[in-house]
């Protein structure tokens, strides 16, 4: 082998459980360098299981250490369900039956988790079938009480099972951030949800395309609700929707474009100046837009304020010659 797992972290969406995330360490047999690989799964009941287009999340934060997460931690809208560290001793505390292939057929679908599950596996054979042992054990117990005591079986519990959707199919049809409205019949109805599987199909890039509307019309477009797509925001790191942050770069982009253009008969180094604001504005337009959790930088800032007050002094020069002129 090229590469050999050395940790695995598997977390559980708390707002949507049939999303799940897994971190992948590897490392190089030859080289000894460590890559991370990051993936989305959605685990569905009706369905078979699917990997999507995953961006990253856990690996862009500064803060995430791999090696530190243990099952049972919380990252935002994410817990830990499983975690393996291969430097450690335990390697991991327990496999939830979720993902035993005996118990769960449905991790066939996807390879890219059941092939280093099952490596994790071979490193502890025992772990795979002990559900079905214990069980066997329990028939056992019971069939002989004054031999012995029944074995006390110990197993992750959720508080709710991954397999299944966190809405039955009827329910999926209620109601998106509780908003009433009011039918021809004249009784309160509520608006539809959308449907698991399209809130997981959304992407960073899908998100990326709206970032230049307001966050209400954004969630038009997607087919989502309001509080759907500020969750979705908040999976995907954004804090807040970046449209002010774009328009105000926009707006500064136009105002250095006119003064370019007006500087441009009369002093050429202002306009070129003004040239190479733009282009920096426009580079860090594209940042946010790639990245939006990212501030806008101090100098930008700073030349906000200065077009500001320009715009104030003129305003006040052009009302005095008004005045002026009308006495």
């Amino acid at each position: 082998m090229d590469s050999s797992l050395t940790n695995l972290l598997l977390f559980n969406n708390t707002v949507q459980p049939e999303l799940m995330r897994s971190v992948h360490v590897y490392r190089g047999e030859c080289d000894g360098e460590e890559t991370e690989v990051e993936r989305e799964f959605v685990f569905s009941e009706t369905a078979p299981y699917v990997e999507m287009q995953a961006t990253p999340i856990f690996t862009l934060l500064k803060s995430f250490a791999c090696r530190q997460v243990s099952q049972g931690d919380k990252n935002g809208v994410w817990l830990c369900a499983f975690a393996f560290h291969a430097c450690n001793s335990p390697q991991f505390s327990h496999i939830p039956s979720l993902l035993l292939l005996t118990r769960n057929p449905k991790l066939h679908a996807i390879p890219n988790l059941l092939n280093d599950l099952q490596i994790i596996y071979k490193l502890n054979p025992k772990e795979e079938h002990s559900e079905i042992q214990d069980d066997s054990t329990m028939d056992k117990a019971k069939g002989n009480n004054n031999e012995c005591q029944p074995v006390k079986k110990v197993s992750l519990v959720f508080e709710q099972d991954l397999n299944y959707l966190p809405y039955e199919k009827e329910e999926s049809e209620l109601l998106d951030d509780g908003t009433d409205f009011e039918s021809s019949s004249g009784f309160v109805e509520k608006k539809k949800r959308a449907p698991s599987y399209h809130v997981a199909k959304i992407t960073l890039s899908d998100l990326v395309k709206y970032f230049d509307m307001p966050i209400a019309e954004a969630a038009k477009k997607l087919h989502v609700g309001l509080t759907v797509l500020k969750r979705k925001c908040r999976e995907f790191g954004i804090p807040r929707w970046p449209h002010r942050k774009i328009k105000s770069l926009e707006s500064l982009i136009q105002n250095l474009q006119e003064e370019a253009k007006h500087q441009e008969m009369e002093n050429k180094a202002a306009a070129m100046a003004a040239l190479r604001r733009q282009k920096m504005l426009e580079s860090e337009k594209e940042n946010i837009e790639k990245m939006p959790f990212m501030d806008i930088r101090t100098e930008t800032k700073r030349l906000r304020q200065d077009i500001f007050k320009r715009r104030h002094r003129a305003r006040v020069v052009e009302k005095q010659n008004s005045a002026v002129a009308s006495t």
